[in-house]
């Protein structure tokens, strides 16, 4: 599909993961973008079908407006218009507009609309903080539900009816209240809307989501071990259950315990990962931490233990 087509429609027809890269910091503790390009550009080789930059994987919450740009840009050359790249943009309504037009002067193709920070409004607030930031630029707008920022099916069809707003990326995990919305804009807004499951280690539930309609994934495995989250993706759009839930049992399931044992190792034990792969991204920024070095030997066990699925299934 040409890199000129609509965020939406590129997004729509994945053929692969969607990538949610890790920010590389060099030992001084500045972002280190030879590093970042590399992981980017390793996970475009390795088939993702979209780039999102400084999101919550990318450690957003730790970089200043002038990383972030310089990391945004990064990615969209690394990209060069093969897969699109969404970058995050959130805070307060003044900050998440400041961020998006950052992320659009960079040149990337769409956005992740984060929680506002810290506050909890109401669905009016709420809506109102999405279309200002919508009305803000042109790129196109996914908006992502978690924490403080949780919607009704009724705002979720505003926001659908909002111009520039093609998503929503589901962060919560109540299927009843994601059933609810997808038929309320099924029913009362336009045809295109777009849904994720954007879950930590969102393959844990994907089999679930996939039966209410929501094909779109984020995927953090990818950044560490592309092999094992392709192979997953692949069963899903097969319709092989027996190898997804081969991956599950043996793999995710697993994966998701480990990443339990510590707070902030979503983004953390991801990170281990990818310098496991041999990629030195360096650590996480205060106020995350490292995990301890028996469960990042727990992980690489769990890597290796992953792939040797995939070779029982060839």
């Amino acid at each position: 599909m040409p890199p000129a087509a609509p965020l939406a429609e590129r997004l729509s027809l994945t053929g692969g993961p969607l990538f949610f890269p890790v920010t590389a910091y060099g030992p001084d503790g500045h972002i280190d973008p030879a590093a970042y390009r590399a992981h980017v550009r390793d996970g475009i080789d390795h088939g993702a079908a979209a780039v999102f930059a400084c999101c919550g994987t990318g450690e957003f919450h730790a970089l200043t407006p002038e990383e972030f740009q310089d990391l945004v840009r990064a990615a969209v050359e690394e990209s060069a218009g093969r897969v699109p790249v969404v970058a995050g943009a959130g805070y307060g309504t003044a900050l998440a507009v400041r961020y998006a037009r950052l992320a659009e002067a960079a040149g990337a193709d769409g956005l992740l609309a984060l929680p506002p920070y810290l506050v909890v409004a109401g669905q009016e607030g709420l809506l109102r903080h999405y279309r200002e930031l919508a009305a803000a630029t042109a790129l196109p707008v996914v908006v992502y539900q978690r924490d403080n920022a949780v919607f009704t099916p009724a705002t979720v069809v505003e926001l659908a009816r909002t111009d520039g707003i093609v998503g929503l990326k589901d962060g919560v995990g109540d299927l009843d209240l994601m059933q609810r919305v997808v038929s309320a804009v099924r029913t009362d807004a336009p045809d295109g809307f777009l849904y994720f499951n954007g879950l930590p280690t969102a393959e844990l539930t994907q089999l679930a989501y996939r039966g209410i309609g929501v094909g779109l994934y984020s995927s953090a495995v990818f950044c560490f071990a592309p092999e094992i989250a392709l192979a997953f993706h692949r069963a899903l759009g097969e319709g092989d259950d027996a190898t997804a839930h081969r991956l599950l049992d043996g793999f995710y399931r697993p994966f998701v315990e480990l990443r339990d044992q510590g707070a902030g190792y979503a983004v953390s034990l991801v990170k281990a990962g990818v310098r496991l792969r041999g990629l030195d991204v360096g650590a996480v920024r205060p106020p995350l931490h490292e995990p301890a070095e028996e469960q990042v030997e727990q992980l690489a066990r769990l890597i290796e233990h992953g792939r040797a699925l995939l070779g029982r299934e060839a």
